[in-house]
């Protein structure tokens, strides 16, 4: 499935810069109306080492409000939390109502990495699919919106990133020996991945595969499909677009702060 993706697509700069303060508003736009109608989200940030997953979630987060979102990054588990349900650490991080929770990876690492490094029996992992479709339902039955992202590059620009960033003597720390030997894997986390959509893919948390190559494309399929769903979430109460003209004069900026406090 994943190969068949096209990876050529893209967006020139100029029209990235263009549309990104427009896209910007409107998502903050819908941040302040799921605060005021108490709508909790969930967006996950999945895909491939050097797909941008960090500079995509900077920039999507720029301009919202910081007291309406929490940023999650999700790393290995501690000891004490091998101790309990493997959810439960994640369960710790759900949003409350109005709020969005942004993953910077998520409990899909269980079939995905934690899968491939064998770092789990197969039977953890297995069991891992209905708990993933489980929680997501129970969370979306609560009123949570889910928005799932894969950041899909090819393996060949995986190695020529990896490649850019290790001779900027700026930028080598990113790329460790662990992100080689995962990138060896690439066809492995391939199949692992096209699974986990396969398995995981559902009415209430659809998977969205974000053709990564370009960066400004990426970034704008991103805005546009959270964009998207938040709309459709909303129905009747997602707020309207303001036109060119009304931009320019300057509407009230509204403090989610004072719209119910914290």
């Amino acid at each position: 499935m994943l190969e068949q993706i096209n990876l050529s697509l893209k967006l020139p700069k100029k029209d990235y810069k263009r549309q990104l303060p427009d896209l910007q508003r409107r998502l903050y736009d819908l941040e302040k109306t799921c605060w005021d109608e108490k709508i909790p989200s969930i967006v996950i940030f999945s895909g491939w080492d050097a797909a941008g997953k960090g500079s995509a979630i900077a920039t999507l987060t720029e301009r919202l409000d910081p007291r309406g979102f929490k940023l999650h990054k999700t790393q290995a588990p501690r000891t004490y939390e091998q101790q309990r349900p493997w959810l439960w650490r994640f369960w710790l991080n759900i949003p409350s109502y109005g709020e969005m929770a942004i993953f910077d990876l998520s409990w899909y690492q269980r079939v995905l990495v934690e899968r491939v490094e064998k770092l789990v029996p197969k039977r953890a992992w297995r069991r891992a699919y209905r708990d993933i479709v489980d929680f997501e339902r129970m969370l979306a039955d609560d009123g949570a919106v889910i928005v799932k992202l894969w950041m899909h590059i090819s393996k060949k620009e995986q190695k020529k990133r990896f490649q850019a960033l290790e001779k900027d003597p700026l930028e080598s720390w990113r790329v460790a020996k662990q992100d080689w030997e995962r990138h060896a894997k690439y066809d492995d986390y391939r199949q692992a991945a096209e699974e986990m959509f396969e398995r995981t893919d559902s009415e209430w948390g659809p998977w969205t595969i974000v053709e990564s190559t370009d960066r400004w494309y990426a970034r704008r399929k991103i805005f546009q499909t959270l964009i998207q769903t938040f709309e459709e979430r909303l129905g009747d109460k997602a707020p309207r677009r303001y036109t060119a003209e009304e931009r320019r004069g300057g509407e009230k900026v509204v403090d989610i702060s004072k719209e119910g406090g914290r």
